[in-house]
């Protein structure tokens, strides 16, 4: 059902409000498990619910998949969003507007912080192979680009933009256990402030849970959520650290 900026979700047929869900609950596997995801379903509003998956995950954990019906209704007018505030480059203009109008080389640092790992984010955007059908930053013949890889302290980053003089330091985190993401990048945005002051590069975050509008409050300059690509990245440093006239 849609009636102008209001719509239900849709499962089988239009407005059906069928929605499906997953959690784990710390209870053994078994009927009485069963009975208390159903529970926790009707309790969120699920109304006729269904359990269509269930398996023990350790010792005393059972993991659900939940499938059933929502009265809830979206408005669309409700819903806002960060709108993109520049346009999208190809990497030819990227290269022309940096060569141009900034008259060196871009310099790029990037690194997965703490204990993260998890390096498929960092490397889909900087490495030659990049993400989605795009070329990462290192194919841009005007940035000059250093993915210094995983698990990097906070205080290694810092001493690695200050000798590269880095314009720009991109940090990916996957890792999200109990917020780790944004404790790990309040952190990295303290150390800049302490050690670099006014001075310091421009500080970009990324990861599959992060929230875009959350920039200010995690004190850096740009949030990335998921599927973000090498070229909106880009495009991004460009409106942020390209003047929009020629130095003269």
């Amino acid at each position: 059902m849609s009636e102008g900026s209001v719509v239900r979700p849709y499962g089988d047929t239009t407005g059906d409000g069928m929605v499906q869900t997953s959690f784990t609950l710390p209870v053994p596997p078994g009927p009485k498990a069963e009975g208390a995801a159903l529970q926790l379903a009707h309790k969120m509003g699920i109304e006729p619910a269904m359990v269509v998956h269930s398996h023990g995950i350790g010792e005393g954990f059972t993991f659900f998949v939940v499938y059933g019906s929502v009265r809830h209704l979206v408005d669309l007018d409700a819903v806002h969003v960060e709108e993109r505030p520049y346009p999208l480059l190809s990497p030819s203009e990227v290269n022309a507007a940096v060569k141009a109008r900034l008259r060196r080389s871009l310099v790029v640092l990037g690194a997965c912080i703490g204990t993260d790992a998890h390096t498929v984010g960092i490397d889909a955007i900087l490495n030659l192979k990049g993400f989605a059908g795009e070329k990462g930053l290192e194919y841009y013949r005007e940035l000059q680009v250093a993915n210094l890889g995983a698990q990097v302290s906070v205080p290694e980053l810092v001493h690695a933009a200050r000798a590269r003089k880095a314009d720009a330091v991109l940090v990916s985190q996957v890792v999200t256990q109990k917020d780790a993401h944004l404790r790990n990048t309040r952190e990295l945005a303290g150390a800049f402030r302490e050690a670099m002051g006014e001075s310091r590069p421009l500080l970009v975050v990324g990861g599959p849970r992060f929230d875009p509008a959350m920039a200010a409050e995690l004190g850096v300059d740009k949030v990335f959520g998921r599927g973000t690509t090498p070229g909106e990245v880009a495009s991004y440093l460009v409106h942020a650290l390209v003047p929009e006239e020629a130095t003269p």
